[in-house]
């Protein structure tokens, strides 16, 4: 059995990092800008936590880390806002600083030269010139390469996200992962979070401190208290609308203030799920949005994962949205792995 080591790139609050290691991965060591992702991080893992600026970091460490006898891994999710469908309409969005965080990768990749690489990040990279010269670049480096844009519900993730995934070998052919879950095996959000306490807006859950709502205006209440599941703010008596939902133009945005359904996925759990009117995150029967607990849930995170407790909600609930689910890191690192043992010598 090779001696597989990994280390994680953007590593955040560890989702990616746990599901490899779940998988049977060693991970080294996450690197990541944000100091704030350090507790969940180290509390969850064995790895260490490396708190630096990765446009200004020396990876000659990172290849001090492996040990000479291991399989070398490198991953990692580059901070994805550049590429959301958000950020595709906006002006400008070549100008953003991040759009250069996937050249560091690549940097990372020429000093480190893992055998194995994986990327994972949002659908919209997949059509820009940059996704282009990634995969040039690595190809150039002798990588055999395979990407597409996954269904995370296929993978056993209760969320309706696509994501990009990319895997690279230069060991031997790798393919992405095949679907693990059919249509009518899909894991629903009652499968997930209907046995949790019950939680009133602006509360938390007296055994969960992770477990916890934000406050509602009292005008959110009564939109809440008037939404049906997979219905809309048309469920809303007229006295109840915002002004923009009176304009034509208003019309498209008809799942912000929707409350979820038990018997479906979720959406996509985003850096904003802790609130009603950021999108369909209102709890399915409960007056309230999403608890940062239900989230993570929904993210594939263990019920105990440790997120810290002296974090604001609207830092915990960025450091879920952004992260990997880690049942999409283990099936990753499932597949890296069962590469690695095919072709050992």
């Amino acid at each position: 059995m090779q001696k597989i080591e990994a280390i994680d790139l953007f590593c955040g609050v560890g989702g990616l990092t746990y599901g490899l290691r779940e998988a049977g991965l060693t991970v080294l060591a996450g690197l990541d800008s944000d100091e704030t992702c350090q507790h969940a991080y180290t509390k969850n893992s064995d790895a260490e936590f490396i708190s630096a600026d990765i446009a200004q970091y020396d990876f000659s460490e990172l290849e001090e880390l492996f040990s000479e006898d291991s399989v070398r891994v490198l991953v990692g999710c580059a901070p994805c806002q550049p590429f959301s469908s958000h950020a595709h309409k906006a002006k400008r969005r070549e100008n953003d600083d991040r759009w250069n965080l996937i050249e560091y990768f690549i940097e990372a990749v020429k000093i480190v030269n893992p055998s194995v690489v994986s990327m994972e990040n949002v659908r919209g990279l997949l059509k820009t010139d940059i996704f282009k010269q990634f995969t040039n670049s690595l190809k150039a480096l002798d990588y055999e390469l395979d990407y597409k844009v996954v269904n995370c519900p296929d993978y056993g993730i209760p969320q309706a996200r696509s994501r990009l995934v990319l895997i690279g070998s230069k060991i031997g052919k790798i393919k992405i992962p095949k679907a693990t879950h059919k249509k009518e095996e899909y894991s629903t959000v009652a499968d997930i979070i209907r046995q949790l306490p019950h939680v009133e807006a602006g509360m938390t859950c007296p055994e969960d401190s992770v477990h916890k709502a934000k406050n509602l205006f009292d005008i959110n209440l009564e939109r809440i208290r008037h939404s049906k599941p997979k219905g809309t703010w048309r469920d809303w008596p007229e006295a109840l609308l915002p002004e923009c939902y009176r304009r034509p133009s208003g019309a498209t945005y008809s799942s912000v203030y929707g409350r979820m359904s038990w018997n479906d996925v979720s959406p996509t759990i985003t850096t904003q799920f802790c609130n009603y009117g950021s999108g369909r995150f209102g709890h399915p029967e409960q007056d309230r949005a999403l608890t940062l607990r239900e989230g993570a849930l929904l993210q594939t995170f263990p019920i105990d994962y440790d997120f810290g407790e002296n974090f604001p909600i609207a830092t915990l609930s960025r450091h879920i949205g952004n992260a990997v689910p880690p049942r999409l890191g283990q099936v990753i690192g499932m597949a890296i792995k069962e590469h690695i043992n095919e072709h050992a010598q």
